[in-house]
């Protein structure tokens, strides 16, 4: 067991053995280390003031996440590299291609979100060639400015690979250095680091997992901590025991196979949006819009599921998909379809020292047609009031199979049976739909909350069964947003 984490800040590299398990990367920073150019705005990972960007190794090469600093605790950075605004400039005291760009483009009024905006354009300068403004848009949908607009920011997301080519830039000539660094200081050793008797484990295996929540059952475990930082930053709980999935290289897996796709529960939403995404083009826009780019980059899949909030996005679709969970204890594992995970509200069918190990999402068979809608009050980063998915497949005029599942209409995500029983075997046809709907007051009671009221819910939740009618019951229909940036289906 190693009593260390060790991670690079900037070139640095550093070693902590004691420290708080739950301390932020941004206090860290500002505290510590008094690199107070990272902002502290809304502690709860909205409005990208934080944003500082992690390096991780894949081979010989960098990659580059920007990530909300003030709910992603320190112990997860070992083995990555931290990135500032201040470690952007060179030696000599010449701004960074991107920094140019926005003094160039006057893309700063007060400057207290700028360091933010400068590490998310930084990320994408890194990771993007030639982004078009709907890139540009979505890599800075979790950044806010109160006072300056985002059109000049945007104009310096343009400007900044005029100003220099990213393979150019120190970091790119630095690149495979440090990869190799990186590379040095992984190993298969469980870590434990802490504070006042509270401790942060992150084992390096998922054998070594198991064996730990058996000992520790008590044990919060944590991946992206986007749910878990807001615990510590907004009610202020003190969590004796972490134990972080981060370095589980198997828990990060996504394996495609013939029949579909093995995603360990670790795997991020960025990880996943490309792959899950061409197979299951709606499925890849609702992971577009979980967050933003800060978020799923640390928001895992199996956090999602293992959170069981009746609002989770990823649940819905993979309920309408017929996805299938993984649970490990020990050394025993068992499969459920994920449907069945959902108890109640605020409970789950997993036993003391049992996690999330996996989920299998199987492909679409030849004639099925799957369509995802989530309902918000913004389009961009926000959480869903409502979300609806539909697997769908016809046959002579008929629905041969349909699954409907809907989350924020219950306690749980949930599938709505009756409404499927009332479809299946009918023609496809807008009074056999409309016949339908009165099921849906049987599957589901909604609840009104500051989200939305019980009324709107039912009726939104009506009006998207229509919709899929409407998209697929004929010649396309236009029922998507214009402008919408969606990973169009067929």
């Amino acid at each position: 067991m190693r009593d260390t984490v060790r991670f690079l800040l900037g070139d640095e590299l550093r070693e902590i053995r004691t420290i708080d398990p739950t301390q932020t990367v941004l206090d860290w920073l500002r505290i510590e280390q008094r690199l107070t150019g990272t902002k502290e705005g809304c502690a709860e990972g909205d409005c990208g003031a934080c944003t500082v960007v992690v390096g991780r190794r894949d081979g010989d090469r960098m990659r580059y996440e920007p990530v909300n600093a003030c709910i992603r605790f320190t112990a997860t950075l070992d083995g990555c590299q931290l990135l500032t605004v201040e470690h952007l400039k060179a030696a000599d005291g010449a701004l960074h291609p991107v920094q140019q760009a926005m003094v160039d483009c006057h893309g700063s009024q007060c400057g207290f979100c700028t360091p933010g905006f400068v590490m998310s354009l930084f990320a994408l300068y890194r990771n993007d060639d030639a982004p078009d403004e709907g890139r540009i848009d979505t890599a800075l949908a979790g950044n806010l400015c109160r006072c300056t607009g985002y059109a000049p920011i945007v104009a310096a997301g343009q400007r900044m690979y005029a100003l220099g080519a990213p393979a150019a830039d120190r970091f790119a000539a630095a690149e495979a250095e440090t990869a190799k660094r990186l590379a040095a200081l992984e190993d298969e050793e469980t870590v434990e680091v802490g504070a006042g008797g509270r401790r942060f484990t992150a084992p390096a295996s998922t054998a070594a997992m198991a064996a730990l929540l058996l000992e520790h059952p008590e044990a919060c475990i944590v991946s992206g901590a986007t749910d878990v930082g807001l615990w510590v930053t907004k009610q202020q709980r003190v969590l004796p025991h972490i134990l972080y999935t981060g370095r589980v290289r198997d828990l990060r897996g996504i394996h495609e196979t013939g029949d579909g796709f093995e995603i360990g529960a670790a795997a991020t939403y960025a990880e996943l949006i490309g792959p899950i995404g061409r197979a299951y083009p709606d499925f890849g826009e609702l992971i577009r819009r979980i967050g933003a780019e800060q978020v799923r980059a640390m928001g895992t899949i199996g956090g999602n599921i293992a959170n069981g909030s009746p609002i989770g996005d990823t649940p819905p679709a993979l309920i309408a998909a017929g996805a299938t969970l993984t649970l490990r204890r020990g050394h025993a594992r068992r499969t459920l379809p994920l449907e069945d995970f959902f108890i109640a509200y605020g409970k789950q069918d997993r036993q003391p020292g049992e996690f999330v190990e996996s989920v299998f999402l199987p492909k679409l068979r030849p004639g099925d047609r799957f369509r995802a809608y989530k309902i918000t009050k913004r389009f961009d980063q926000d959480i869903s009031a409502l979300c609806g998915a539909f697997r769908l497949r016809l046959k002579d005029g008929k629905v041969a199979d349909i699954r409907i599942a809907y989350g924020g209409l219950a306690g749980t995500p949930k599938r709505a049976a009756e409404t499927e029983a009332a479809l299946i075997g009918q023609p496809w046809t807008e009074a056999v739909v409309r016949a339908a709907l009165p099921a849906l007051a049987r599957d589901f009671t909604p609840l009104t909350d500051w989200r939305a009221s019980a009324g709107y819910r039912a009726k939104v939740a009506a009006n998207l069964l229509l919709k899929l009618h409407a998209e697929t019951a004929g010649p396309a229909a236009e029922t998507r947003l214009v402008g919408e940036r969606s990973l169009a289906h067929a």
